[in-house]
């Protein structure tokens, strides 16, 4: 069960949302009348790359108040007009969470240990019902090469203590820059984890079909596919794209034309997608997220947005009388749709009966798995995160 110092009230998902402009005009009178109103708040906020600048003053607002301050830096913010490369999101928690920061360290091994140690820290007993399973939302670099395996290590020790949801910050150019904050620190190559009681709902769905093809990873180091079925990867990947989509793929082209083509590791339950983002001069390619080594694999093709049905499954799923709404949508999926993604979104907003969406492009996403409670690290996918009502459980 979750336990906090001195008794608070439970911390809650997404009390209260407001999007500012790139000026920051407006938090100072925002923070104070949502603290007056809720003195035990926590805030989240979602920076664009383009407003990274902001992070001090949002962090000198919260320590001169005392409001403990979550935050990342993704490519983009999902605003009510669309994606935008401007303005903040502030998102309220009512009873601020327990929270933690930390730089990555030498092995995957290492890092998972160090979020379990701040994990367990926090969680006292055992789970007793469904409904009292806490969620742990992470929010790491994706630059850091090797998450599933901090996903892996996490769960051999905490296994299903609590729900897994997160996703990756960053930048879309894939270059480093620090996109992890709180009050105090800005660091990149570094995990952020936030504690919540309540039951939240994370839908993450991308509904992309497979080719034919089966292929075997016969080596492979983190994010990195050195070879396919004993043949340089690129080469390998080059070919099933011809052979079963038609798609002439070159080393000039490859960006543009590899997010319409990820690659998909083969899992007992479903296919992880991965999206190759860059390759080597020996024929290895990098994708978004790990590849193990000897998995199996199949070349996918992103859908038409007029084909796709994810907008209808992630509607069947959410609850009417859940809380807020929070959204992350993957900047490889919005390269694939373009201009029809901003179609998605609104489709999922008339679905869900809702004004207007709030959340980020992320570059990465991150569920548990159904009925075994194991964390999962997806590409090209989007996620809902709802705070359930009182004691419901998550699927």
């Amino acid at each position: 069960m979750y336990s906090s110092p001195d008794h608070i009230p439970r911390p809650t998902m997404i009390d209260g949302q407001r999007l500012l402009p790139d000026t920051l005009d407006g938090l100072s009178q925002t923070l104070d009348d949502w603290q007056a109103a809720h003195p035990g708040m926590g805030l989240l906020v979602l920076l664009p790359e383009a407003g990274k600048g902001n992070v001090p003053e949002l962090q000198s607002a919260c320590r001169q108040r005392g409001i403990p301050l979550f935050g990342a830096i993704f490519p983009m913010l999902i605003t009510p007009s669309g994606f935008s490369p401007r303005g903040a999101w502030l998102v309220r928690f009512d009873n601020a969470p327990q929270g933690f920061l930390l730089p990555s360290r030498e092995t995957a091994a290492d890092t998972a240990q160090e979020v379990v140690q701040e994990v367990e820290a926090r969680l006292t007993g055992e789970v007793t019902a469904p409904a009292a399973i806490p969620t742990l939302f992470l929010i790491f670099d994706g630059q850091l090469p090797a998450i599933g395996s901090i996903l892996t290590g996490i769960y051999r020790k905490l296994h299903r203590r609590v729900c897994y949801a997160g996703v990756n910050a960053g930048s879309e150019t894939f270059q480093p820059i620090p996109c992890l904050f709180d009050a105090e620190r800005t660091l990149g190559d570094g995990v952020l984890g936030l504690l919540f009681e309540d039951a939240v709902k994370n839908v993450v769905e991308h509904d992309y079909p497979v080719s034919q093809t089966l292929m075997r990873a016969t080596s492979a180091s983190g994010n990195r596919v050195v070879s396919i079925d004993g043949r340089p990867a690129f080469e390998v990947y080059q070919e099933i794209s011809q052979r079963e989509f038609g798609a002439h793929l070159t080393k000039e082209n490859f960006y543009d034309h590899a997010v319409h083509y990820p690659l998909g590791v083969v899992t007992a339950a479903d296919i992880l997608v991965r999206i190759p983002v860059a390759y080597d001069d020996d024929g290895s390619v990098h994708c978004v997220g790990e590849v193990p080594p000897n998995s199996m694999l199949r070349l996918l093709r992103a859908p038409l947005v007029d084909d796709c049905n994810c907008t209808r499954k992630i509607a069947d799923q959410m609850t009417a009388e859940g809380g807020g709404i929070l959204v992350f949508y993957c900047a490889g999926r919005r390269m694939h749709f373009k201009d029809k993604a901003d179609l998605e979104l609104t489709d999922l907003a008339k679905r869900l009966d809702t004004p207007a969406l709030a959340g980020a492009l992320s570059l990465g996403e991150i569920d548990t798995m159904p009925e075994v409670g194991i964390p999962r690290f997806h590409n090209a996918a989007v996620v809902f995160l709802q705070r359930l009502p009182a004691g419901e459980s998550p699927p």
